[in-house]
């Protein structure tokens, strides 16, 4: 497995939606139909980490020496217009360009270097080797924003880090653009009866989705269905074999692998087998841009409107 994958599925396998935003001594739902909690006033206390285990944590004051050790999170800070106030992100982060790329990890943090970086404010995907408790000791807060297990988990993350960082309205506002485009794209695409089937590559191993993921959730909007979703094991992120995979006989292929591991449609179809599948003949092998297919904040959009675009294509049967 990739060390590429294994971050991703490290992040998603414990992704649990946390809705609840505190601003002040104030309690809003930050799901998909709410108002924006706050607007810029300090002290606030946001939902972090898992809502089985997290508790609220409390941003005394408008940071300005925020340090993200997520690449969702780097994006959405930058989106909401708090990207002045960032003074370090992890290695992974890299877009948009120009942001302050470290080699502060977020898969395995080293608490010692980011104190180097004097924050008053931490975003993690998760809380690895002690992070919150290291950074607490220092008095630094932790925001600890978990992979996204739907759609609405992603707006609801945009609008958090924009109470953290005190762009409330910013954020609502961008939240509240990225559901419409996404509605947009998912009304524009041809309706079908019958669904098509996909296959998801998350890596060269066949490490796949199934329709109970964040990703799945994505493809359903189009009425598509993950060959993945008939193997039965309960595991949201399975390992297929290849004689599964051509046996499934996918509408469509999703390669997540092309920057990763070479994976191109010309080596699907030079896999053994793989050359007579209904995608490869029907040219409908696609590549996905490795950083949209795993990432949950603002460009997820974009990711919808590669995935709109590849149902699109696919001819709709007459009647």
């Amino acid at each position: 497995m990739t060390g590429r994958f294994s971050w991703f599925l490290r992040a998603a396998a414990g992704a649990v939606a946390v809705v609840a935003l505190v601003a002040g001594c104030s309690t809003a739902d930050t799901g998909a139909d709410s108002e924006p909690a706050g607007g810029g006033a300090f002290p606030v206390t946001v939902a972090s980490g898992p809502a089985a285990s997290g508790t609220g944590v409390t941003i005394a004051e408008r940071p300005d020496a925020v340090v993200s050790l997520s690449p969702s999170a780097t994006e959405t800070l930058w989106a909401v217009g708090a990207g002045a106030q960032v003074v370090a992100v992890d290695d992974r982060s890299d877009y948009p360009a120009g942001v302050p790329t470290t080699d502060l990890s977020g898969y395995s943090p080293n608490v010692e270097a980011i104190l180097g970086k004097n924050p008053d404010l931490v975003i993690a995907s998760d809380d690895t080797g002690g992070l919150v408790s290291g950074l607490k000791a220092a008095g630094v807060p932790t925001l600890l924003l978990p992979a996204a297990d739907t759609l609405a988990d992603a707006y609801a993350q945009v609008e958090r880090v924009g109470v953290a960082t005190g762009h409330a309205d910013e954020a609502s506002a961008l939240a509240a653009r990225m559901r419409a485009e996404v509605d947009a794209v998912v009304a524009a695409t041809p309706h079908r009866d019958a669904p098509l089937r996909y296959f998801h590559e998350l890596d060269d191993t066949l490490y796949t989705i199934t329709g109970d993921t964040f990703l799945g959730e994505i493809y359903g909007r189009f009425g598509l269905e993950s060959i993945a979703d008939g193997v039965g094991s309960g595991d949201r992120y399975p390992q297929l074999t290849a004689e599964y995979v051509v046996a499934a006989d996918p509408d469509l292929i999703f390669l997540a692998d092309g920057q990763c591991c070479g994976v191109t449609p010309a080596t699907v179809a030079a896999r053994p087998g793989w050359a007579g599948m209904r995608a490869v003949t029907g040219n409908q092998v696609r590549v996905l841009d490795e950083d949209l297919a795993s990432r949950w904040g603002p460009r997820v959009v974009d990711l919808v409107r590669e995935v709109g675009a590849a149902v699109a294509a696919q001819p709709v049967p007459a009647g």
